[in-house]
C-alpha cells in the first residue's frame, strides 16, 4: 500500500535488522521488498512488513525465497 510510509518504514526496520537490500513501489499499489541478511534478522524483518508502519494495511503478502547475492550492502529505498 502506497501513501503511508512503507518505504520509510521498511528503511528503518532493516537498519534495525542490519539487513540488506531495497523496497519500491510498484505501479499497480503493491510494494515490493528484497531482503538479505541472517535468517532470524530476514525472519523478523518479514514479520515487521507483515503488519507495516501506522495506517498501513497489508491485504496480501506473498514470500519467495531465492539464492542470497551475497552482493549486497544496505538498504535503499527506490
Amino acid at each position: 500500500m502506497q501513501g503511508v510510509g512503507f518505504r520509510m518504514f521498511a528503511g528503518a526496520r532493516a537498519a534495525t535488522e542490519n539487513v540488506h537490500g531495497y523496497v519500491q513501489n510498484l505501479p499497480d499499489g503493491r510494494v515490493e521488498a528484497v531482503v538479505e541478511g541472517d535468517e532470524e534478522s530476514v525472519d523478523r524483518m518479514e514479520l515487521a512488513l507483515r503488519r507495516g508502519p501506522a495506517g498501513a494495511e497489508v491485504d496480501a503478502f506473498d514470500v519467495e525465497v531465492i539464492a542470497p547475492s551475497r552482493r549486497a550492502t544496505g538498504f535503499t529505498t527506490r
